[in-house]
């Protein structure tokens, strides 16, 4: 492994010997690697917070995208600033410029996400849940973009 970084949990458990044959190949692509398995787990709690919001409230579905998205905000900036894109900071000034860029460019594929589902859901009635899909792989490729060339360059 790297010896110029501190070993995370996944660096761990590359060491695993079930796992060893895997470790070139995780080197390689591990912040790809990571950014996937975080946006899919913070993929599956935004749908399930949504088809659950919508059968338990039955609220608008961008009120209701709304509360998903702060929820799944909060989850993705600790872990693409821990895990996926190290995203150590210096001081304080620059943890709030690494907050405020993270949470505007989540407002920016928000946008777009909430764009998709008036013209998909309201205005062309299609079922919500794959539009939803369809939205959140949209999104997740956006913050991708974001994230790595704007809030946690190196």
């Amino acid at each position: 492994m790297q010896s110029d970084k501190k070993e995370d949990i996944f660096d761990k458990m590359m060491h695993l010997p079930i796992l060893r044959l895997f470790e070139p190949f995780y080197l390689k692509y591990k912040e790809a690697l990571l950014y996937t398995f975080f946006g899919g787990l913070a993929f599956f709690l935004n749908f399930f917070l949504f088809i659950g919001i919508d059968y338990a409230f039955q609220i608008s579905e961008l009120v209701n995208n709304i509360i998903c998205w702060i929820i799944c905000v909060l989850f993705q900036f600790f872990t693409n600033r821990t895990w996926v894109f190290d995203g150590r900071v210096e001081n304080n000034r620059q943890l709030l410029k690494q907050i405020v860029s993270f949470f505007g460019g989540r407002v920016g594929t928000l946008v777009v996400e909430e764009i998709i589902l008036v013209i998909f859901i309201t205005w062309l009635q299609l079922p919500s849940a794959p539009v939803k899909i369809f939205g959140q792989i949209v999104v997740i490729v956006l913050n991708y973009i974001i994230s790595k060339t704007m809030v946690f360059k190196k």
